[in-house]
């Protein structure tokens, strides 16, 4: 599929230890990883990605997997790096939607799967700074933890550009997120509305 739409594959492999040598031998511009491979069948994909990103900060990863896995999806968004992806495998079905979230993720944006961010935000009380949102605010937040651009999620709310920084700096003011030239406001604030 994805050469289908002009991407040029380095590599396609079936075990975590190709995976490996695959990332230490190539360097990707994004890759695509399942979280199961063999030959444990259970999260060596995701183990494979979250080394590869250690030893490359911010090397684009897509991971695939079946089910939302929390604890999985919580550990690639921990280092605060963009370039990060994680989407239910039901979603490569529909062929512009996935290439969509690999180009994103490639640029070094994030893809994040609606039932991964609600299943997130879902499981933490609402007794986080995070609690103090607008419902607005909330829609805001949920369309950047899906790694859109204000542009795209001024689009999607019906409402200017100009309102959704508005938005956006009301969050960053209720999320306690001053200017700072090392950390990324944009990216804290989505972890922080991931780990309500």
């Amino acid at each position: 599929m994805l050469e289908a739409f002009d991407f040029e594959v380095l590599a396609a492999v079936e075990t975590g230890p190709e995976l490996t040598r695959a990332f230490a031998e190539l360097e990707p511009d994004v890759a695509v990883v399942d979280v199961r491979l063999p030959p444990s069948h259970t999260d060596e994909g995701l183990q494979c990605a979250l080394a590869a990103r250690r030893a490359k900060p911010g090397l684009p990863v897509l991971v695939l997997s079946q089910h939302v896995e929390q604890l999985y999806a919580r550990e690639l968004l921990a280092d605060g790096n963009g370039g990060i992806g994680y989407l239910l495998k039901d979603r490569v079905f529909d062929a512009e939607q996935f290439v969509d979230a690999v180009r994103r993720v490639a640029a070094g944006g994030t893809a994040m799967d609606p039932q991964v961010i609600q299943q997130l935000l879902s499981r933490r009380a609402q007794d986080r700074p995070i609690a103090q949102l607008t419902p607005r605010e909330k829609e805001v937040m949920e369309l950047m933890a899906q790694g859109r651009s204000n542009a795209a999620i001024a689009a999607q709310l019906f409402v200017t550009e100009r309102a959704v920084a508005k938005h956006t700096s009301n969050i960053f003011g209720k999320l306690d997120l001053t200017v700072s030239d090392d950390d990324n406001r944009r990216v804290l604030a989505v972890l922080a509305y991931l780990d309500r």
